[in-house]
């Protein structure tokens, strides 16, 4: 059964998924265009960090972190090797999206390797199923050849 809930990125637990999606984000581009959080990043003010478990072990995450524009950047979606196919990366997004929603985020973004980066190709086929248009540069990011921006308008909730 999987289950996602809000955790600490910097606990022990968690440390090999972090690194492993922090190896897979310095390996998959070049390094100036490596957005790629470590733990005690994404533990800072202002990002909310979900863990999913299977059976009480890691094997994903993803994370939203507060824009002043009102919107939320998409941040750290990761799903271990072992278990990918399964739905669990639309599982955690879905899962962001709602949580979004629930904050009264008026849009979520992100940032994702460029069509050239095949690492992405999944992701980036992930984040158009799920409805989000590509756009210019982000809150936070100036036009980089190696990146993708990507956005999704999200319905007030009441």
């Amino acid at each position: 059964m999987i289950e996602i809930h809000e955790a600490d990125p910097t606990s022990d637990a968690l440390c090999p998924l972090i690194e492993a999606h922090f190896a897979h984000g310095e390996a998959a581009g070049p390094a100036e265009s490596n957005h790629t959080m470590d733990a005690q990043a994404l533990a800072a003010e202002g990002i909310r960090f979900w863990a999913m478990f299977e059976d009480g072990q890691p094997v994903g995450c993803g994370a939203l972190k507060a824009l002043p524009d009102g919107t939320a950047e998409v941040k750290s979606v990761h799903i271990i090797s072992k278990v990918r196919g399964r739905g669990l990366a639309r599982q955690m997004m879905n899962h962001l999206t709602d949580e979004a929603g629930i904050q009264g985020v008026a849009a979520l973004v992100l940032e994702t390797g460029a069509e050239h980066l095949p690492e992405y190709a999944a992701a980036r086929k992930l984040y158009e199923r799920l409805g989000y248009s590509y756009c210019g540069p982000i809150f936070g990011y100036e036009d980089d050849p190696n990146s993708a921006f990507m956005r999704l308008a999200l319905e007030p909730r009441k």
